[in-house]
């Protein structure tokens, strides 16, 4: 993700509504979006093309089930460094980027430096992931957190 921030893009109820039936499923045809947003084909077909080039739109992609997969632990993994050099920084972006269990990552403000948010098959699995990263950058403190159920999951963004 960039770290450039643009003017967030200006949306119509016309955008908007294509945009939260996407959201839902984006295999919808254009004819389905056309006929439950109430304009013909190309209208709709060129909004959804601005709004790609706008880069509100990033991509397309199939959301799996981690549970059919058999990665059924999600571990909230809070990092606290004592390093914040820009070579560390850098080492340590790396590492979690290779890692195909960090599924989010995010740089913190307060007490706790980062956030990852790892799937992985189970207690043993999250161990190698674990071992794995601290033998590649040098961690301060690693506090991993179990999600025993999870209340709620979404993709879609609100458009209000």
């Amino acid at each position: 993700m960039s770290q450039d921030r643009q003017t967030p893009a200006r949306l119509d109820d016309t955008d908007r509504k294509i945009l939260s039936l996407l959201q839902d499923d984006a295999t919808l045809s254009l004819d389905d979006i056309a006929a439950r947003v109430g304009a013909s084909k190309t209208p709709v077909w060129n909004r959804i093309r601005k709004l790609r080039e706008a880069g509100v739109i990033r991509g397309q992609v199939a959301l799996l089930d981690p549970d059919a997969l058999g990665l059924d632990a999600c571990f909230f993994v809070l990092i606290r460094t004592s390093e914040h050099d820009p070579d560390w920084a850098k080492r340590f972006l790396a590492a979690v980027r290779a890692r195909p269990e960090v599924i989010e990552a995010h740089r913190l403000a307060g007490d706790i430096d980062y956030i990852l948010k790892v799937r992985v098959r189970n207690a043993r699995a999250y161990d190698r992931f674990y071992q794995a990263l601290i033998s590649e950058v040098k961690i301060h403190n690693v506090t991993a957190l179990l999600s025993m159920e999870e209340l709620k999951a979404t993709t879609a963004l609100p458009l209000d």
